[in-house]
């Protein structure tokens, strides 16, 4: 022990030996003379494993020695086994050092589950202090995003009416990008599931274009996106509601838009449908040069994605098909 001094952990240790000692020893003795004398160390066996197991090698080691000479000056013999008597000694020895190995093997499993114990307490700090320093930087980037989408709306204030209109839209859409990282986690710092994040991100923009007839109707998405398409895919979906609202219920109408997340083995399907006007005739979304189908075929692009837009007679149903990284 360093320093020589005894800790209370320690103490507590050689206690717990103690115990496990007169447990011991009252056992024996009401187990009758016929146990003492045929099974003279087997209870103290058993202390010397306890103690090993819940206190380590050194209190086990004592209580060993302890035992060895109880079994023998407590010896209490019958007629049949009175020539045993002078083997006593030996066997006390034997019996020092066959529970001393025992004792020593479980001290060391106790040792390395202790070190085990102390590694996963540091990993799971690590983990801890990796998540929140993962949300300080997701909150970050959203600051920053949001600082470049104010910046684009100062320079959309002394632009041209097109250009005006070209910055205020690109504003719009990077905050939008903010929003989304920080609704890609809860507030314990827990990824928000594809159905609870969806609802708020629509909400907002059912809001935003005053469309109070229109109803969101949320389909599956009972998992979080992946980290690496989150983005991409909020995007698209919120491309595909914008215009489900502007196209198919621009007049004023009412309606429901149904979007929907579902797995199909290593895909996700991800479906934004209305029953509005439907898509205009002859719509070619390989040369459509829309701002909106051009963000949407990016991004499908980028997560390695199929995009499709066809009518449903009535309304439009909007497809992304994107492989799963899970």
């Amino acid at each position: 022990m360093p320093g020589g001094t005894i800790n209370r952990e320690t103490l507590r240790g050689y206690g717990i030996g103690a115990g496990l000692f007169l447990l011991a020893y009252l056992t024996r003795l009401l187990a009758g003379v016929w146990f003492q004398a045929h099974y003279p160390y087997l209870t103290y066996f058993c202390a010397v494993i306890a103690t090993a197991y819940l206190a380590g090698l050194w209190p086990a080691l004592a209580v060993g020695v302890v035992a060895a000479l109880a079994a023998i000056f407590s010896y209490s013999p019958t007629v049949s086994v009175l020539a045993e008597l002078p083997s006593m000694p030996v066997g006390g020895l034997m019996f020092f050092i066959t529970a001393a190995a025992c004792a020593g093997a479980i001290a060391s499993l106790r040792r390395a589950r202790d070190r085990l114990e102390v590694e996963r307490k540091r990993y799971a700090d690590l983990a801890e202090s990796r998540d929140v320093l993962y949300r300080e930087l997701q909150h970050r980037v959203s600051n920053n995003i949001q600082v470049v989408a104010g910046l684009l709306r100062v320079q959309a204030a002394s632009a041209s009416p097109s250009g005006r209109k070209a910055l205020t839209q690109a504003s719009g859409r990077i905050a939008l990008i903010a929003k989304i990282q920080r609704e890609l986690h809860n507030q314990a710092g827990a990824p928000t599931v594809f159905r609870d994040f969806a609802r708020d991100l629509l909400a907002d923009a059912v809001a935003a274009a005053g469309a109070e007839g229109v109803t969101v109707q949320l389909d599956g998405g009972e998992e979080p996106l992946h980290p690496n398409q989150a983005t991409a895919v909020s995007l698209v979906m919120l491309e595909c509601f914008h215009n489900a609202l502007e196209h198919g219920y621009g007049d004023g109408r009412g309606g429901v838009i149904e979007v929907a997340l579902r797995r199909d083995g290593t895909l996700w399907r991800l479906t934004v449908s209305d029953s509005g006007r439907g898509p205009p005739q002859g719509l070619d979304l390989d040369r459509g040069d829309s701002l909106g189908l051009k963000i949407v075929r990016a991004m499908a692009a980028q997560i390695h994605g199929e995009f499709s837009i066809v009518s449903a007679a009535p309304g439009a149903v909007c497809r992304l098909t994107y492989p799963s990284l899970d």
